[in-house]
């Protein structure tokens, strides 16, 4: 594997981006700008590079399944020919039945197999109280969201920003990723990207139509 493409799900774009600068040891991302668009920066990683594709709000409630496969299509572009992870960074006291639906939507729409490649970041509560990891960890969302994703699960303060510690947490987060893909450093295959480009029409009318279908479904009690 010469190259570990990284795509950041989930949360804020100041959230992602933290994540994402913290994986590229530099401030590539700017946290005070919200991107409308899929923007991918790239950087070394020991002997070979790492992608970072950092996303727009998925999450929001008021996106359209237009938008939405749009920006599934330019996400699939940007990490092409595949992710080897994302990183579904989470802020707990946020993360409501409708985020974890609509996240669980944007994985099956790349792949069955996207829960085997996902890692969930769990950022630490801005208001941190005694037990909050037990508080949050016993949430329904945030439960079946990690279980899902095989129990692949790391909590992180972004808030800090010792430099001593944010090389431990990128270590930390990089070992976790590597433990991952240490059975199989193949990255994943979008399904529904895969066809010629004589059927990419089809494939992105296909694309609304999925969206359109899973945003319908009635949310599960």
């Amino acid at each position: 594997m010469s190259e570990l493409r990284v795509v950041l799900l989930g949360s804020t774009w100041k959230q992602r981006s933290a994540v994402g600068n913290l994986l590229l040891e530099n401030d590539a991302f700017d946290l005070n700008t919200n991107c409308k668009s899929s923007l991918k920066i790239g950087g070394p990683l020991q002997e070979k590079k790492i992608s970072v594709i950092n996303t727009p709000d998925l999450l929001q409630a008021d996106l359209t399944a237009d938008r939405l496969a749009e920006f599934l299509k330019e996400i699939a572009d940007n990490s092409a020919p595949g992710p080897h992870v994302f990183l579904l960074v989470l802020q707990p006291e946020d993360f409501t039945e409708q985020h974890q639906s609509r996240l669980q939507s944007v994985l099956e729409s790349f792949s069955e197999q996207a829960y085997n490649h996902s890692l969930v970041l769990i950022s630490t509560p801005r208001a941190e109280t005694p037990g909050f990891m037990e508080k949050y960890m016993n949430d329904p969302n945030i439960k079946d969201i990690i279980r899902k994703c095989r129990y692949n699960y790391l909590w992180m303060n972004n808030t800090d920003n010792d430099a001593n510690l944010k090389a431990f947490k990128r270590e930390e987060l990089l070992t976790r990723i590597c433990q991952m893909l240490e059975n199989s450093e193949e990255h994943l295959n979008y399904e529904q990207y895969e066809e010629a480009p004589s059927q990419q029409v089809y494939t992105e009318q296909t694309a609304v139509a999925k969206q359109k279908t899973l945003l319908s479904l009635p949310q599960r009690k």
